[in-house]
């Protein structure tokens, strides 16, 4: 049996091409998806890159300075705050504050102490604090050391949920400079110090309600602290650094811009009149055994504030929580019924429209009137009294019959023109208006009691500044804080003949027979006006609490101040709670001290006075 052969071998044909395995041929199709995938690829990445180093190049360039650059703020000198004389009222001293970046620092567990050859391992590896330095850095910021080991342990989450910790923190602010430099000579590493300015005020409370004070951050919060924010802060500083890890400078990498200091503010008041003030209103608290009072001193020629005083006060230079009724401004903020020191205003409405005249007679028998079911009295029967009799006396029925002498439109006009229910604009934060309702919703009634000060709302400022008709001729004029140098022109309210006439009746109050004896001053002529109001509690007049008032000025010749007076709810045992006998005392010891500090000339004899015993009866006004 014959075996088969194989076919020959072709020509040419090698043994590798005989027996190689067929290459499949690859598909056009495939070749351009692989192409275009990896064309895609390239233009993602060429997209990314021009995104991110031209549309989004800012904020790189943001994260990248972040690392390693620091824009440190260099503060600004707040401006100084001084009295009409210079003599500071607020002023910056600097102070040193320790702050530390957490991120920078990790506590080593107890016992374990830093190597002396230790050596970062990378710009990101935290710097390891002992516990030992720990508790010595605790103890010279006067902090416990749980409370530091908080501080330096704080960190937060991000939107990854990763553990971030702060680059900066505050360790504690305002130091004394030794106490400062106790800190820094432990060397700790990632704590530092930082230049601020801390504000006194050297008057303390006695100014607190003018001045205001600051925050922590040196930013007002009231008084003229806050009003005249943009003009004492001032403008900081700044400068542009490079810092390494451990926190120090390597080079200044922009122009320095140095800080702009505040300017210094010269306020109206005078310190010596103001202490004046404060202590005499304070001793007239207690000895009315009253819960609070306010005091204002005016220039009765220019308007000028020389001194504000609210008790109770507080310390500016304390960081203690302030109960907020101890922070009140009462001469400007709160607003009362005036009483009977409204009753000059009424009377001169009454002669400036020709109604009454000075030697007009007014029938106030039999002591009482009654308008509706409403019923008001004076006192006692006074009988029939002229103007001056009827501010002498603080007849209620008199100034009554004046104001409805004048119709409504009338003498809402007179109110208005008087200021009452808008601002005194003295440029203090949170001034009343006041308040005072249109003339087209009043009744009879209403007409009345106004006349006399109940039944219209109005601040103790705007009553002081009312009294400068009185003592420029007719002319109100303006209400400034601030020193001027001549006076600001004022508004012609009533003509310079009646304004005259009402001044020299105001002086019959402060002499025999009047409500006011107790605020005669040897050698000068005094004018002014009692009130005796009573509060509104629960919506109706209380007969247990009272707002008693004085306003006056001196000399009657030629007034040089104005001073009012409000005492809230004196005691009432005794019925020693009248504005006569509470305020007017008062007022009596800062007027002549007033008026002997700018050296006013009298314009009376020293035999001038005869001043009532403690034990006389009392002159009442019935409210």
């Amino acid at each position: 049996m014959k075996l088969a052969r194989p076919p020959r071998q072709a020509s040419g044909q090698s043994r590798h091409q005989r027996f190689a395995a067929p290459h499949p041929k690859l598909e056009r199709w495939r070749v351009w998806l692989v192409v275009g995938f990896l064309l895609s690829l390239f233009a993602v990445l060429l997209g990314r890159g021009l995104y991110l180093q031209a549309w989004n190049e800012g904020f790189l360039q943001e994260q990248g300075d972040a690392r390693y650059m620091r824009n440190l703020k260099q503060a600004s000198n707040r401006g100084m705050i001084t009295d009409r004389n210079g003599e500071p009222l607020a002023i910056s001293t600097p102070v040193q504050s320790i702050w530390a970046s957490p991120r920078g620092i990790t506590l080593l567990p107890a016992g374990q102490e830093r190597p002396k050859d230790w050596e970062p391992k990378s710009e990101k590896d935290p710097v390891p604090v002992s516990r030992s330095e720990l508790k010595k850095l605790a103890a010279a910021l006067q902090l416990p050391e749980e409370e530091l080991n908080r501080k330096l342990s704080v960190s937060r989450k991000n939107s990854r949920g990763e553990e971030i910790r702060p680059d900066f923190l505050w360790l504690r602010r305002h130091m004394p400079p030794n106490d400062a430099k106790a800190v820094m000579a432990l060397n700790v590493p990632g704590v530092y110090t930082q230049t601020e300015y801390r504000r006194y005020y050297p008057a303390g409370d006695v100014m607190a309600h003018i001045v205001g004070f600051t925050d922590i951050d040196g930013k007002g919060q009231e008084g003229f602290e806050l009003t005249r924010e943009a003009m004492l802060a001032g403008k900081p500083g700044s400068r542009t650094v490079i810092r390494d890890r451990r926190g120090y400078i390597v080079e200044d990498v922009s122009t320095v811009v140095p800080a702009k200091d505040g300017e210094t503010l010269q306020l109206s008041i005078d310190r010596k009149i103001q202490y004046l003030a404060y202590r005499e209103l304070k001793k007239g608290i207690e000895t009315a055994g009253a819960v609070a009072g306010a005091a204002v001193v005016l220039d009765a020629k220019t308007g000028e504030v020389l001194a504000l005083a609210n008790l109770p006060s507080y310390n500016p230079n304390s960081r203690e929580r302030v109960d907020l009724a101890r922070k009140r401004n009462r001469v400007l903020t709160d607003i009362y019924e005036p009483g009977s020191t409204m009753k000059p205003f009424i009377v001169a409405a009454g002669l400036e429209q020709g109604l009454i005249k000075p030697s007009s007679m007014i029938q106030t028998s039999p002591g009482q009137m009654t308008i509706g079911p409403a019923t008001f009295k004076d006192t006692r029967n006074y009988g029939t009294l002229n103007p001056e009799g009827i501010l002498k006396h603080s007849s209620n029925v008199g100034a009554a019959k004046i104001g409805l002498m004048m119709g409504r439109e009338e003498l809402w006009g007179y109110f208005n023109n008087y200021g009452f229910g808008a601002s005194t604009h003295s440029g203090f934060p949170g001034e009343a208006f006041g308040r005072v309702r249109p003339w087209k919703t009043w009744r009879p009634i209403e007409q009345a009691t106004m006349s006399f000060g109940h039944g219209i709302s109005v601040s103790l400022m705007q009553m002081a500044r009312g009294y400068t008709v009185f003592t420029n001729h007719g002319e109100m004029k303006p209400i400034t804080f601030t020193k001027m140098v001549a006076p600001s022109p004022g508004k012609q309210v009533v003509s310079a003949q009646t304004a005259d006439l009402v001044r020299n009746m105001l002086e019959s109050v402060t002499q025999a027979g009047g409500t006011a004896a107790r605020a005669q001053i040897v050698g000068f002529r005094v004018g002014g006006k009692t009130g005796t109001a009573r509060k509104i509690v629960n919506g109706q007049y209380s007969r247990e609490k009272y707002e008693v008032s004085f306003i006056g000025f001196a000399p009657v010749s030629n007034p040089r101040l104005i001073v009012a007076v409000l005492i809230d709810e004196p005691s009432t045992v005794g019925n020693r709670y009248y504005g006569g006998t509470v305020s007017a005392p008062v007022f009596q010891e800062i007027m002549s001290g007033s008026l002997r500090m700018l050296g006013v000339p009298p314009d009376a004899p020293i035999t001038n006075i005869l001043l009532p015993g403690l034990d006389a009866p009392e002159l009442k006004e019935e409210t």
